[in-house]
């Protein structure tokens, strides 16, 4: 172990300088003299992308392999936190068995717009799930010995102009929607290191954003670990020291290190500075450490088998009327190339190299044997397109029941550039509607890392299975699904629109030239469809199963005040198998303020469960609420405030079908804001000793306009202050300053 406390002393300027940068693209910088040893982080949010040594330029090729799990936007679909929990042990199996430190991941931006290019990384549109899947795999990871990077932060939710845009979002959007799931991550696993993001948040480039680095994420939440850049994120490397970032990947050698040294050496940053960022950096090459000795391997099989169940909890089974599971005895064929090509990750940062490859023909037909197979369609090139839609015709027309799979090509969504659409290639609609005019029997698999459309594709498909991008056992996992091996248990993380323009982000993304504004505020995702009343294609948190259940018996019992800051609430709910087949159920909470006094979703996702039900059983499952499920951010208080009232807890499979509700009436003390000069009438007669004053003024002689409800309902708007000026309206200003230095002496004197 390290001595950072002697190290700390016998350090040299320069050196110092230079452990707040990295030595080279993938490790920290040794320090040879002091037995100070560099250790490695690599890419990795779903199957580890290390590159030991050196690395190439950008750091995306030549990586070791490694087992390719489902991607974020798949296995958000479990929801399923003990699941991520066993993955990150796995991936942190396979970083022991190469001495690798840390791994750079989970991410858990918000999807706001589904045109971000880089979804397929991030878990869901919804912070309070996205936080308890990061808790899941980040706990996984870190109970082995490796570190994570929790990324990227903050409001990081577009590829365009990502190293410059300029996010300019409300405090309260920030608090309730982009910031939440990190919150969650740091206060439960106090992961080794948070990743800083590229964009710059209110005008200020998060690498050098002091209230995010070191106001938010520090001194309010705890933050303990090392806050390191993205790679390339740090523009000026001195203002970045000052603001809370502690380490720069990958490095500016001849550069950062120098202005650092130069800064402490003319007084614009104080040593003490220095010395806590360097802290930073020692403590966490102290805890990567121990994995530098280690001979350990990992089990490739075992791994690929926990990959194959892993994305098999993943698939939505979003539609079918009974052509699933497809039966033994059944002749079906399949079409499409991506069925023999599998698409199974995203490209960019996180690609892996897999230790192998499942293709769906390949495991369709060791179940059901020698399978007729149509490519139907081209990938990237359409020149073929018609022979090939004629030859899935032909071999459709034969079957008794046709599986085509059909997605995006990875040419459509990558890190470094969002989409301009939803749209599936246009050649494989094609294809798939003269499929379906030979055999209407269609089985659609989607394999897309990203939400799609989905009205060219639902009139022609019998069935429809949402496999996202599931990782290198991808084929057998949606095999084991379509032959009813596995019981669908998916749920969406995220809505599925009937159009982009549906989508509350579509005025303002990817937005202006270096500029974007989240009008939308805390409407992103389902919060926006419900507010607007609008339909969707399939609901966030929709999933069918092969078999049927049923909730009953809800139970709410709160607990605590808001007074005392432990206001909670204790949901019981049984849920009842009421089909043929073992299956798994997702309970899901949500919470509506009845009446606020600012705008609110109409509800929100608070809390979850996945139970595994035998056929003909019961369970009873329980779900705890506390205070924050009740609150939103006040900018008046700069805080999270209850406001007392009713609010309706509502249960259910998905967030628009919500059978179970029950509403619970909440105590809280008044958040109004003091009564002054310039408080409205309104504010002054809602306010029960302001009301009681303004009527005693106006027993003394005041003028009693002011009590009366219909002229209220007109001047009521107005500051006291200007209906003071208002002879025979209002009460005059004598009587003003009576009553707001009465009012304010009772309220201190309570």
């Amino acid at each position: 172990m390290l001595d950072v406390d002697r190290l700390l002393g016998e350090l040299t300027l320069p050196e110092k300088a230079a452990l707040t940068s990295g030595s080279s693209f993938w490790y920290t910088t040794p320090v040879q003299r002091l037995g100070i040893p560099r250790v490695m982080v690599s890419d990795g949010p779903h199957g580890l992308r290390a590159q030991p040594g050196e690395g190439d330029h950008v750091g995306l090729g030549g990586s070791v392999p490694a087992t390719c799990f489902p991607t974020a936007s798949a296995i958000a679909s479990a929801w399923n936190p003990d699941l991520l929990r066993r993955i990150g042990q796995a991936l942190a199996q396979e970083a022991r068995a190469i001495n690798l430190s840390v791994i750079l991941g989970p991410g858990i931006n918000m999807k706001r717009s589904p045109l971000c290019g880089r979804n397929f990384e991030y878990f869901s549109e919804d912070p309070f799930l996205a936080g308890e899947l990061a808790v899941g795999i980040v706990d996984g990871i870190q109970s082995r010995g490796v570190g994570t990077s929790v990324k990227h932060y903050a409001a990081n939710n577009q590829e365009t102009d990502r190293l410059r845009v300029d996010v300019r979002a409300d405090e309260r959007t920030l608090r309730e929607i982009y910031l939440p799931a990190f919150e969650r991550v740091v206060k439960a696993t106090q992961p080794w290191t948070v990743m800083c993001a590229y964009n710059k948040v209110n005008g200020t480039s998060c690498s050098e954003n002091t209230w995010l680095l070191t106001t938010v994420l520090r001194e309010e939440w705890g933050y303990s670990g090392l806050v390191v850049s993205d790679w390339g994120a740090v523009y000026h490397r001195v203002a970045a020291l000052l603001a809370g970032l502690d380490l720069e990947m990958p490095p500016a050698l001849g550069r950062s290190p120098q202005a650092v040294v130069a800064a402490v050496e003319a007084g614009k940053v104080p040593a003490e500075v220095l010395d806590a960022r360097v802290r930073t950096v020692l403590e966490l090459v102290a805890k990567g450490m121990p994995v530098l000795e280690l001979d350990e391997s990992f089990d490739a099989d075992e791994h690929h088998a926990l990959a194959r169940e892993a994305a098999g909890e993943s698939i939505v089974l979003l539609r079918n009327d009974g052509v699933l599971p497809l039966a033994a005895d059944a002749r079906i064929a399949v079409v499409g190339e991506f069925a023999r090509t599998p698409r199974f990750q995203g490209t960019g940062s996180s690609q892996v190299n897999p230790t192998r490859v499942d293709a769906l023909l390949d495991e369709l037909r060791a179940v059901h044997g020698e399978v007729p197979f149509a490519a139907g369609y081209g990938i990237g090139s359409t020149a073929d397109d018609s022979a090939l839609r004629a030859e899935a015709e032909r071999v459709a027309g034969a079957a008794d029941t046709v599986v085509m799979v059909i997605g995006l090509p990875a040419a459509d969504e990558s890190e470094g550039f969002d989409r301009t659409h939803l749209d599936l290639p246009a050649n494989q609609l094609s294809a798939l509607r003269a499929v379906a005019a030979v055999n209407p029997d269609v089985v659609v698999v989607l394999v897309n890392g990203s939400t799609v459309v989905l009205g060219d594709v639902t009139p022609h498909a019998r069935a429809l299975v949402e496999a996202w991008l599931g990782g290198q056992a991808a084929g057998g996992a949606i095999a084991d699904v379509l032959t009813g091996a596995v019981n669908p248990s998916g749920r969406l993380a995220e809505t599925v629109p009937h159009r982009l323009e549906d989508n509350s982000s579509y005025l303002n993304f990817p937005g202006d030239p270096q500029v974007v504004r989240y009008g939308e505020g805390v409407f992103i995702g389902y919060r926006g469809y419900d507010k607007c009343h609008q339909d969707v294609a399939f609901p966030f948190g929709y999933g069918l199963s092969y078999t049927s259940f049923e909730l009953s018996g809800l139970r709410v019992a709160t607990r605590g005040s808001v007074a005392g800051g432990d206001l909670g609430a204790t949901v019981t709910v049984t849920v009842t198998n009421t089909g043929a087949l073992d299956g798994a159920e997702v309970v899901q909470v949500y919470v509506q303020d009845v009446q606020s006094s600012v705008a609110r979703p109409v509800r929100e996702l608070k809390g979850f469960a996945k139970v595994s039900v035998p056929a003909g059983g019961s369970r009873q499952v329980t779900i705890e609420l506390d205070q924050r499920a009740f609150a939103f951010w006040s900018t008046r208080h700069h805080d999270w405030v209850v406001e007392a009232g009713d609010f309706t807890i509502a249960v259910g499979p998905h967030s628009r079908d919500l059978p179970l509700t029950e509403t619970v009436t909440v105590e809280a003390p008044s958040l109004a804001a003091p009564l002054d000069r310039d408080s409205t009438l309104q504010e002054w007669m809602n306010d029960p000793l302001g009301r009681q004053l303004v009527e005693s003024e106006v027993k003394n002689g005041q003028p009693a306009a002011v009590l009366d409800d219909e002229l209220v309902d007109v001047i009521g708007t107005m500051p006291m202050s200007t209906l003071a000026n208002f002879t025979g309206m209002s009460l005059d200003h004598d009587a003003l300053d009576r009553i707001t230095d009465a009012w304010r002496e009772q309220t201190h004197a309570r």
